[in-house]
């Protein structure tokens, strides 16, 4: 395959897929998905927005000096000041540190916005590129809202940042507002009358406010542009964004009629999704495209004939060519240490000696309860024990009694910022009680907005997963917790959320 057949695949997983509400993650979190993305081999990492944080800018500098293959790039707007403190994070990473500059270009942002003239923006563009271009080759230039934007202002713009520097221009949909053959024509048009743009790499970047990212990137790619930026899963401010899973399978299974290819490790793809729900408790939706539950499903009598007679009749791809061996099998209470931390490593994960042995203990008295562990037991026990934000309510114990002669009455000892404290409430149910018992010893002021459980595998001995979404002070968390009694998982997963919200209400983001 030759080099302009290539598309680079620029994951913002770490950063715009970060603001979708409540999936921030702490550095840790963002370096175990870096080194996933890592795997994968995707060509660019975003880590962050060095400037809006020093939270965002620890995490983009550790992921800098972590990640070995990737290109890592840092946002900045187009001023001194934020070129400058991405550039210290960046630095780490050497030649494969990116300085992401970006500033409007439509006139709707332009007004009421920044307040600011053609000329002005303009310059404010070409100015910050070149500043950019003093510390490092690797310069990306983002008109936002491009699809907004008149086409001969942008064209002079992409023009003019080219000139100044840039070696990838970006073409996002901000605001999810454009549809495939509108796409198409604007990359066209960039292709047909900047003079200096086979210079640079155009890249595009689309919102899912409509339901038409990936068809949007899919347009661009044939348009002529070089680079699409995605998240995992999709996940991204509002209805989310282009999803990678999407436009990588979609490049692979119809090279046919779409003759370009992607660097990706497809294979890697499954156990990235499944570590991006663990971390940030957004659950994908059953027939999501690739990665959902019912993605190689076949209910219907007439799917399952044609499936179990020739596979190619109903699968457009393969179950394996993302890494998925569906509820498999592996281990029992007879396995040992050795298996165990094998098939972690399989499903994606890299774990320290310490938190192995966490996760094994857990393991060992999860397989002592169930006869079969599948793999998705094993997602839920790194969930629940290794990928959690720092425990200021640390649950010790509970008790509920329920029944249809009894008031639900739940008892919940809690460990609150070093102090046990103990209260026994009555709810409408188990699951109520329970958490108002919890929110009382937290003393939280957080609100409940949704409350969702399902079995992780079938049959009875099933461990439950719960997911509870709070809100305190417009910010919104996903809590998450697991467990075979799945009313000590809902309160896993509502005490998951407050720790959530404990470490994480000083924490900005800054849209692209």
């Amino acid at each position: 395959m030759s080099e302009k057949a290539n598309i680079i695949i620029f994951d913002t997983t770490l950063r715009d897929g970060e603001q979708s509400p409540g999936a921030s993650m702490n550095i840790e979190e963002k370096l175990r998905i870096a080194h996933q993305l890592e795997k994968m081999n995707v060509d660019v990492i975003e880590a962050g927005f060095p400037i809006a944080s020093e939270g965002d800018f620890e995490a983009v500098k550790r992921v800098a000096q972590a990640i070995k293959g990737p290109q890592i790039a840092g946002l900045c707007r187009a001023n001194d000041m934020d070129i400058d403190r991405a550039w210290e994070a960046l630095q780490y990473a050497g030649e494969r540190g990116r300085i992401h500059t970006f500033i409007a270009t439509s006139d709707i942002h332009m007004k009421h916005k920044l307040q600011m003239s053609e000329e002005q923006v303009l310059e404010a563009a070409v100015k910050a590129v070149r500043r950019a271009a003093g510390y490092t080759a690797n310069v990306e230039f983002s008109a936002e809202d491009a699809v907004r934007t008149r086409l001969p202002f942008l064209a002079k713009v992409v023009e003019a940042v080219i000139d100044a520097g840039a070696t990838t221009v970006n073409i996002p949909d901000t605001v999810g507002y454009t549809i495939p053959s509108e796409y198409f024509n604007i990359i066209k048009y960039l292709k047909d009358n900047v003079p200096n743009v086979e210079k640079a790499v155009l890249s595009v970047h689309c919102h899912n406010d409509l339901g038409l990212a990936v068809a949007n990137s899919l347009a661009a790619i044939q348009a002529g542009a070089g680079q699409v930026e995605c998240t995992i899963n999709g996940i991204g401010e509002r209805a989310g964004n282009c999803s990678l899973e999407e436009v990588v399978m979609t490049l692979r299974t119809r090279h046919d009629i779409m003759p370009f290819g992607t660097n990706v490790v497809t294979e890697h793809i499954y156990a990235a999704s499944k570590l991006l729900s663990t971390i940030t408790g957004i659950v994908v939706q059953p027939n999501k495209a690739i990665v959902g539950a019912n993605a190689f499903a076949h209910e219907a009598g007439i799917h399952q004939h044609g499936v179990l007679m020739e596979k190619s009749t109903y699968e457009i791809m393969t179950p394996e060519s993302i890494g998925l061996n569906q509820n498999k099998l592996v281990l029992g209470k007879h396995s040992g240490r050795h298996a165990f931390t094998q098939r972690l490593t399989e499903l994606g994960y890299d774990l320290n000696k310490e938190d192995t042995n966490k996760a094994f203990v857990r393991f060992k008295a999860l397989a002592d309860a169930k006869k079969e562990i599948f793999d998705e037991d094993l997602d839920a026990i790194v969930a629940d024990e290794i990928i959690r934000v720092p425990e200021t309510y640390k649950l010790m114990q509970m008790n509920v009694s329920s029944g249809s002669f009894a008031a639900p009455t739940a008892t919940v000892e809690l460990e609150v910022e070093g102090k046990v404290k103990k209260v026994a409430l009555i709810g409408d149910g188990p699951v109520d009680a329970t958490f108002k018992a919890i929110k009382k010893l937290a003393g939280s002021k957080a609100r409940l907005l949704n409350f969702s459980v399902g079995a992780i595998t079938g049959g009875t001995d099933a461990q439950g997963e719960c997911t509870v979404r709070l809100e305190l002070d417009g910010r919104e968390v996903l809590g998450q917790g697991a467990h075979p009694d799945i009313i000590v998982a809902s309160a896993k997963a509502y005490i998951n959320a407050l720790n959530k919200i404990a470490s994480k209400q000083k924490r900005t983001t800054v849209s692209l």
